[in-house]
């Protein structure tokens, strides 16, 4: 598996970015595939799951409402559109994927995701 996240960068308060991530390799229909990010000093925490299966999406408590998180079958990208950011959203995003599918208790931890892309940088700053 193979996944590929841009789209960030510095944005100000109450500002908008869309993430993406281009991926390859998930050869299952239960996949599962979503966004983490890591502020500086801080854990890795999960954002947003999209369930392959079933399509539904799961949230963060401190994203809901603000950022929804989307699949494009023609071209194997997943979005990540950020609206109305916070100073505490910086941080480094990943997407991560696995190729079965997990109890929603389970899917916002980033031990159980195999497949990680590179990192890319969100700034929210005046």
């Amino acid at each position: 598996v193979q996944l590929q996240a841009s789209g960030g960068g510095l944005v100000q308060p109450g500002g908008s970015l869309r993430l993406s991530c281009a991926f390859s390799g998930l050869t299952t229909n239960y996949y599962m595939i979503g966004w983490f990010r890591q502020a500086p000093g801080k854990e890795r925490e999960g954002v947003s799951i999209l369930s392959r299966w079933d399509g539904t999406t799961r949230y963060a408590d401190s994203v809901k409402g603000r950022f929804t998180i989307s699949r494009d079958r023609g071209v194997n990208t997943v979005y990540l559109q950020m609206n109305d950011l916070k100073p505490e959203d910086t941080a480094v995003y990943f997407c991560a994927a696995r190729q079965n599918r997990l109890i929603w208790s389970a899917a916002f931890s980033a031990a159980q995701y195999p497949s990680w892309g590179q990192g890319t940088l969100v700034t929210v700053s005046s």
